[in-house]
Parts: C-alpha cells; structure tokens; sequence
C-alpha cells in the first residue's frame, strides 16, 4: 500500500487557499480542510476544491452527541468530503453513529492521541497516570475497528504496532516532518521515509510543504521518495 500525500490548507481564508491549491497545481491532488479554514469559509471551501477535481479531507475532529454527530457526518458527505475526523474520546457510540452517518463514501478516521501531545501532558489532560501512548492509541485504535471505521489518526510512532493488530484500518499521520525540519508544536513527528515504511495509508504534509520557497518542488521530491521506497 503506498501512501497518499495530503496537503494541509492551514490559512485563514479562501483566497489563500486558492493561491496554494492553483501553485502546486496538478501535483497535488488531495487537501485537508481543518477547523481554521472551515470555520471562515464553511461549505463553500469543499465545494470550491471539488469543482476543482480535488479530494478533501475535511478534519473537523468531531466530539459530540451521537445524533449530532452523525447529523454532522451526513452533511460532510453530501459535500463530497472523502475523509471526516471524528475524536475517539467521544467513546463507541458516537463513533458507530458518524460511521452511519458518513455512509459509504466517506471515510471516518477517528482520532486516537493528538500528535502535540507527549505521555505527560496527556496526562493531564486526562486526569490520571500518564498513559503508555502506543497502548492508549492502540485502545482507541480497536474501538474503531470495532465501529468499523475506515482509519484512524496517530502519530509515526505508532503506525507499526497499529497495522499489526488492526491492518484493516488505514492510518493516516499528520505532524510530517522532512529531515532536520522544525518540530513546531508537534511532539511526536515521523519523516514520510518512517511512516510510509511502517504502513501510513495518508500522510498529512503541512509546513514542510507549504511553507517552502518551492512547493512543488518539496512535493515531488517527497512522491519520489515515496515511490522509490
């Protein structure tokens, strides 16, 4: 299974992200809609990129009531959303209602620990011992299996021992960094070399892509990368 490469749109406005989407051009064909962009734009942002022939991977990250969110996962998919992210927090029965609501073309991927997260700041957030991350996620992990999810989202580190236990789910990593790159707020990163030889289905590439003074070019070094291993 090779990886697919997903373009993070973190800007604040469509506009921006029309000015990325028309620079990278045809190389890029998949792109994440996240709370920043979709909160300005609303709909018209899926829209706008699937009358431009685009996949999207609208990661909203939803943590609701059952009936909510499976309203909510019926609306992604009338928009044409491949991919919707819901919290695995949220526990069974919501995630079994946003996989009744995605229906079958789209993909629910639940989130399991937030890759800005280490075992101690987890922790705390939890309220209790800091957990073991690779055990937590693989929790989350086979809750949804069960709900028979698409995928879930974790960090590199974990990509492996996911595949193992549940290779019908299909991982999908953000916090992707090239070599030497900047961390920013991510404390768990992986290189797209790592996560794609341990089994991502989808890597999320944001900054290292964006944010260099040739996209297209990081971009086609990354495919290549990817296709040579």
């Amino acid at each position: 299974m090779r990886s697919q490469p997903i373009i993070a749109l973190d800007v604040p406005m469509l506009a921006d992200a029309k000015a990325l989407v028309q620079r990278l051009g045809p190389d890029a064909d998949f792109y994440k809609v996240g709370l920043e962009l979709f909160t300005a734009e609303g709909p018209r942002v899926v829209e706008w990129l699937r009358g431009e022939g685009k996949r999207v991977f609208l990661d909203l990250k939803l943590y609701d009531i059952p009936n909510t969110v499976r309203g909510a996962a019926r609306s992604a998919a009338t928009m044409g959303a491949s991919l919707l992210t819901v919290h695995g927090y949220g526990g069974a029965a919501m995630v079994d209602a946003a996989v009744e609501g995605a229906g079958a073309e789209t993909g629910i991927l639940v989130v399991t620990v937030l890759t800005s997260f280490d075992a101690p700041s987890l922790g705390i957030a939890l309220g209790r011992e800091a957990p073991e991350m690779g055990g937590e996620v693989l929790r989350l992990a086979q809750l949804a299996d069960r709900a028979g999810a698409h995928g879930i989202v974790c960090s590199g580190h974990e990509v492996r021992a996911v595949r193992g236990s549940y290779p019908r789910l299909k991982p999908l990593v953000p916090g992707i960094r090239l070599s030497g790159g900047a961390t920013h707020d991510q404390a768990r990163v992986a290189t797209p070399e790592s996560a794609a030889a341990d089994g991502a289905a989808y890597l999320v590439l944001g900054r290292a892509v964006t944010a260099a003074p040739s996209p297209v070019d990081v971009l086609r070094e990354i495919r290549m990368t990817l296709a040579a291993g």
